[in-house]
């Protein structure tokens, strides 16, 4: 407990300390405006990248299944160079979780041709199935993922992608291997694209569907042992610090090839806005054995009561920017359900509701807070547990 309150204590201050900057030099706003980036003169961006998340969870009603924690959730460092409207590279690393990031060179086709064809990236990044699963991990409403997107999203991997992007819609298609961390081996086909009719500050309507084709790879040890290829799908109960799946398809060899697709939509008009989607992974088996289907859908909406906005740009979201001294304060409610049984596979059934609070302090520090009622059901066994946790969070 003592560590998530001295993080806590440490995000309080800060705005403290800048605010007496700011009296003592008018001229500039240290607050939200903090030196983490130069700009040389001809454009070009030089900066760093940082994210440090410091988490609480606490349950009950678990019979003892779940235990309490608190640590970090995310320590990430990293850096980036970019010049508009030519190129952008990134490195970023995650210390805590001890796994590499987003690390690839993007590529403006307008720079080579004169003309906007898109944009070409190679390296490792996230695959496009999956909304919430592509939204920046520190500007999600709630502070987990859902279950589905647990579930069904397949995390980043080491490709080439192209990008078109116009403000009425988006189209985005790579072809991927496995990560940096050697796991993944195989290779994966994707694609998302979407309809954006209503695309300003403050007043979004996006519609989009997404699809991949995973064709993974067995493995050989140094014993001369094969594993097959295989598939799991599994989630947490949205709460990223303990290592308990309430479901799970558990293994499922001879896996022949994952198909994943995605339906999302969102809606932004001020204050309010509505998010939803769909997904589901059909696991395909070259050994005669029937195809595994898992499926799961969630839809959240929130309320900035401080009047602004979510953000939105380049297909996804982004935090709230507050206006005024004292910070925005967002409100949100979201239903999550995963069905993973089917067939001879009895991974089992959950849904949850989540009520989420959230303080953005100035554009680099968070407050979070949410609190979750799970139902699961695996085969006989039903586990029910509350959830509270709470996040700190820094982040530039």
């Amino acid at each position: 407990m003592k560590k998530p309150l001295v993080a806590m204590s440490l995000t309080l201050a800060l705005p403290i300390l800048a605010n007496a900057a700011d009296t003592a030099s008018p001229s500039y706003n240290f607050r939200d405006n903090w030196p983490t980036h130069y700009v040389f003169s001809d454009g070009t961006d030089l900066g760093l990248a940082v994210k440090y998340q410091d988490d609480l969870d606490n349950f009950s009603n678990d019979d003892g299944r779940l235990k309490d924690s608190s640590t970090n959730r995310r320590k990430e460092f990293g850096a980036y160079i970019k010049k508009k409207d030519v190129y952008d590279a990134t490195v970023v690393y995650d210390f805590q979780a001890k796994t590499w990031l987003d690390v690839f060179f993007r590529l403006q086709t307008k720079a080579l041709f004169g003309n906007d064809l898109g944009a070409v990236r190679v390296g490792q990044s996230k695959l496009p199935v999956g909304f919430e699963g592509n939204t920046g991990t520190g500007s999600t409403t709630f502070l987990e993922t859902a279950l589905p997107m647990q579930a069904v999203y397949a995390g980043r991997r080491i490709g080439v992608d192209w990008q078109w992007l116009r403000p009425a819609y988006l189209i985005n298609a790579g072809y991927y291997q496995r990560d940096l961390q050697g796991d993944n081996h195989g290779h994966t086909v994707a694609a998302r694209a979407a309809w954006t009719p209503l695309n300003k500050p403050g007043d979004v309507v996006h519609l989009g569907v997404s699809a991949s084709r995973e064709t993974p790879d067995g493995s050989t040890d140094g014993r001369g042992i094969h594993t097959p290829p295989s598939a799991r799908l599994r989630s947490r109960p949205e709460a990223g610090l303990t290592t308990v799946r309430l479901i799970d398809s558990g293994n499922l060899p001879f896996t022949d090839y994952i198909d994943r697709r995605g339906f999302e939509s969102l809606w932004i008009h001020g204050p309010w806005s509505l998010q939803g989607e769909y997904l589901d992974a059909k696991v395909k088996f070259f050994n005669g054995k029937p195809a595994y289907h898992g499926e799961g859908f969630y839809a959240f909406g929130s309320w900035v009561v401080t009047g602004e906005s979510r953000g939105y740009a380049g297909g996804n979201v982004s935090d709230v920017k507050p206006k005024g001294a004292l910070g925005a304060l967002e409100l949100a409610i979201r239903y999550s359900q995963l069905d993973l049984n089917d067939g001879a596979v009895l991974g089992g059934k959950q849904h949850d509701w989540t009520f989420g609070a959230n303080w953005y302090i100035n554009r680099y520090l968070k407050l979070q807070a949410n609190y979750i009622l799970a139902k699961s059901k695996k085969r006989n066994v039903s586990v029910d547990p509350d959830v509270f946790e709470v996040r700190a969070q820094v982040m530039f």
